[in-house]
């Protein structure tokens, strides 16, 4: 990250700081299940709330680097924990481990903060109530409880940190469910499952267990995939969505989606005439995070145009469900969604326009936008230009001709009724 754009980053994070109140997200989580980078859904980090949410400015993710920062804890002064991250972030930023940016929280009181990525490890500093589960030598799994200090899985190992304080909620809250969650960790861990599978069950358990019920969200670390505004409040001081709650219905065949409550219109596919599957929000946040052969990760560039992306997105998932990563295909099924106005403000692409990466399981779409606010491209006709401007100026040609016979129409008449005698 160059100087000017972490000067950036910082005031924006100011901003959003010095307007919001002191609550934070109570539960942070960060889990490793493939250090080595070969699978692009093995790293994964996520936090939620149980009052206002403040996923906005406590959650930070460097796409560069592959880490998240995840703070909390209570202070007097907010702007201390702005101190706190810009100390984490300047840390890795010179070569710092996980150990030396989460230890910086050790030296605000009340305070904490989880670092972690696939490259440096994971570790919690400062003020904590959290279970660490790492990968023994022998493929078992270790789940022990940490209460403040500093506590550190190296780089390297699979594993997982939870972190979650005590809050208003069922079973006498995050005590009661805590050490159950972080279990249910390590098995998913043992079992093989991807730390974007494991996001999703802790974000279930948490919402459905203890009082932290509200999004928040999470991030995929090697994808660099973000929930991004999914499930938080659309303003300020507001709690976020329940994250047990139902989200948006899809239908299995075709993948079109809707979320609700205008779902709650909708009982079959429009398209296919098929039932419709219930999706709630933990299933949504793991569905996002998660790539897969049928779950490309969309990218789209050159346009803002209200609603393209998430548009765009649904055709190329589609598409990539039924022929694979094929960037002809793709272009072609998107080149189709314009012709039928179902993409409208940019022009036709190519394949050349369509960037894959297949290892990430991702599409990145490069549109050109329409001149004069046009919402379709002109029409693609299958006649070479020559052709159209000779049948042009034939049309010229009869239209003069036209013209001549409709204003001297009198002297043709009288003239040919007279050679008619």
């Amino acid at each position: 990250m160059k100087r000017s754009k972490l000067i950036f980053f910082v005031l924006c994070l100011f901003i959003t700081l010095a307007s919001i109140s002191a609550i934070s997200a109570t539960m942070n989580c960060i889990i490793i299940s493939d250090p080595t980078g070969s699978d692009p859904n093995g790293a994964a980090a996520g936090s939620m709330s149980f009052e206002e949410n403040m996923f906005q400015s406590t959650f930070v993710m460097s796409t560069q680097h592959q880490i998240s920062v995840l703070s909390g804890g209570e202070s007097v002064k907010e702007d201390l924990r702005l101190r706190m991250v810009c100390d984490a972030l300047a840390n890795i930023q010179n070569g710092g481990s996980a150990s030396s940016a989460a230890s910086i929280a050790n030296s605000y009181s009340g305070m904490r903060m989880i670092v972690g990525g696939p490259n440096i490890g994971i570790a919690v500093g400062g003020s904590f109530d959290a279970y660490l589960i790492v990968e023994e030598d022998d493929g078992s799994y270790s789940v022990s409880y940490y209460g403040g200090g500093l506590a550190v899985i190296p780089p390297g190992k699979k594993g997982a940190i939870f972190h979650i304080r005590d809050s208003p909620g069922s079973g006498g809250g995050a005590a009661g469910a805590r050490k159950a969650i972080a279990t249910e960790i390590a098995k998913e861990l043992r079992d093989g499952y991807p730390a974007t599978k494991i996001m999703g069950t802790v974000f279930k358990m948490v919402a459905t267990q203890t009082g932290e019920v509200y999004g928040g969200g999470a991030n995929n670390l090697y994808c660099g995939i973000t929930t991004g505004d999914m499930f938080t409040p659309d303003e300020l001081n507001q709690k976020g969505f329940n994250m047990a709650d139902e989200y948006s219905k899809v239908c299995p065949k075709c993948g079109w989606s809707i979320a609700f409550p205008s779902a709650e219109t909708y009982d079959v596919c429009p398209f296919c005439q098929v039932p419709l599957q219930t999706i709630y929000a933990y299933e949504a946040l793991e569905s996002t995070l998660t790539v897969s052969d049928n779950n490309a990760n969309v990218f789209v560039y050159g346009s803002d145009e209200q609603g393209l992306a998430s548009t765009t997105t649904l055709v190329v998932q589609s598409e990539v469900q039924k022929s694979g990563y094929s960037s002809t295909k793709i272009a072609s099924a998107i080149n189709k969604a314009i012709n039928n106005g179902i993409i409208v403000g940019v022009n036709y692409v190519e394949a050349k326009d369509i960037n894959i990466n297949k290892n990430a399981k991702s599409v990145g779409v490069y549109f050109t936008s329409l001149p004069n606010e046009r919402s379709s491209p002109p029409w693609n006709l299958p006649i070479n230009t020559f052709v159209l401007n000779i049948l042009g100026a034939i049309q010229t040609v009869i239209g003069i001709v036209i013209v001549i016979l409709v204003i001297f129409r009198g002297r043709l008449l009288k003239s040919f009724q007279n050679r008619s005698r």
